[in-house]
């Protein structure tokens, strides 16, 4: 093996600079061009998901626990329930919360809202939750029964502030919308409550930040019922085929009605699907360079063959094998992939991890130009105006880079493999008959 690699680094060499630089380039740039998209790509997607998962959904939900609001007997076994959940190895937090469907008038008009009772610890009790709840005026607070925690776009279209009043009229259970609005009584009338804006929140979700407000847990049971979910929180969300028959079991032990678990798999199906796609197809789209450039490696490789058949057949006449000579072709598309996927991809982490200063600088340059031909320097990658966009970030998968590090390798690898083929081929005594 030692003298494939010295012929395969003389070949490379005897070969000039254009043909491995280029090919050597091509493998670069795909390799670079995948780690920033996807890792990009990433950041957006795992931004949506984790707060889905943190701020919504939850990894598992207990659905018709036993009641805390029931007789003492009752409300204490649901509290030794919620403990032991809490003790078992892979969870986090396990937060009761109910929810309601309401309108919420503030100073302009009226707003359709989901409204999430939780306790005032609940922002100790689910440190995921606090970390994706940025506030912008106030903070978590509902200690008072009073209090409401509203998103940051849904008290711009109500038009109201920090300590602001609004109202809150309930819309599910016996509450009748069209009764609210003047039409025929259907039922009870729906409920109004009076609400003082504790916290004004952004999650960097823009539904949520839209549609969503938070009040005190206690307060919500008077206006809803005493029927609660248990929210559970994993360490690994992908552990949640394990744990819920261990909840099922336990939940089966404190008594009440059977309880209905659902996990994070169940909600939001179609967008957790669409992100998938999204991803598998970003991945094939950009994964046509490494083919384009597997092509150039092989047309290369066939020419470098035929344009070395002498120096192949005096290899074969001294001893060398097929399968060594084309070793020695072989090693040169390592060479080359090796070179471009590891350039490709050192290059790609850097810009990966420091991809907000990369735009930043991008958007300095496109800005300057601008400017030199006086229209104004105003470019923006990710204008504020456009997108839904506080802060860009890149999430890097150590599995993922791996992967496409490896394809950048492989199509030199396969291409060269493929390419050398020919070197079976070539006789010895044809090609040296007049030498």
């Amino acid at each position: 093996m030692s003298w494939i690699g010295f012929v395969a680094g003389r070949l490379i060499k005897k070969r000039g600079a254009p043909p491995p630089v280029l090919s050597i380039l091509g493998i670069a740039v795909g390799v670079l061009a995948l780690t920033v998209i996807i890792s990009v790509m990433n950041g957006f997607q795992l931004g949506f998901v984790e707060s889905i998962l943190e701020i919504s959904s939850y990894y598992v939900r207990l659905e018709s626990p036993p009641p805390l609001d029931a007789p003492t007997g009752t409300a204490g076994e649901s509290k030794k329930l919620i403990e032991k959940i809490k003790a078992l190895p892979n969870v986090r937090a396990a937060v009761p919360f109910r929810e309601m469907q309401a309108l919420i008038q503030g100073d302009w008009g009226l707003q359709a809202a989901l409204v999430r009772g939780l306790h005032p610890d609940a922002s100790r009790e689910d440190p995921g939750m606090a970390e994706k709840l940025f506030f912008e005026e106030g903070f978590f607070n509902l200690e008072s029964s009073g209090s409401i925690l509203l998103g940051a776009e849904l008290a711009a279209r109500l038009r109201v502030g920090l300590y602001d009043e609004v109202t809150l009229i309930s819309v599910s259970g016996s509450g009748s919308l069209m009764h609210i609005s003047g039409g025929p009584d259907l039922g009870e009338p729906a409920g109004e409550s009076f609400f003082t804006v504790t916290g004004i929140f952004r999650s960097g979700f823009y539904e949520y930040d839209l549609g969503w407000a938070f009040i005190n847990f206690d307060r919500a049971g008077e206006l809803e019922g005493e029927s609660y979910t248990l929210g559970i929180k994993l360490c690994d969300r992908y552990q949640d085929k394990k744990i819920v028959p261990v909840i099922t079991e336990l939940a089966a032990d404190s008594g009440g009605v059977p309880p209905n678990i659902r996990t994070w798999r169940d909600f939001n199906r179609a967008f957790f699907g669409a992100l998938r796609t999204e991803k598998l197809f970003m991945f094939v789209l950009v994964g046509l360079i490494f083919i384009v450039v597997g092509l150039n490696i092989y047309q290369s490789q066939r020419r470098i063959v035929l344009e070395r058949r002498e120096e192949i057949g005096l290899l074969r006449a001294v001893g060398a094998g097929d399968q060594a000579v084309r070793f020695v072709f072989v090693w040169d598309g390592l060479i080359i992939g090796l070179t471009g996927a590891g350039s490709g991809t050192a290059l790609g982490l850097v810009i990966s991890i420091n991809i907000a200063a990369f735009f930043s600088l991008l958007e300095n340059i496109v800005n300057g130009i601008l400017s030199l031909l006086h229209r104004g320097g105003n470019f923006a990658v990710f204008s504020p105006a456009v997108f839904y966009i506080k802060e860009l970030q890149a999430r890097i998968i150590p599995h993922e880079i791996l992967l496409i590090f490896f394809f950048g390798l492989f199509s030199a690898l396969g291409a060269a493999w493929f390419a050398s083929g020919r070197v079976s081929r070539i006789s010895p005594a044809e090609v040296l008959r007049y030498e």
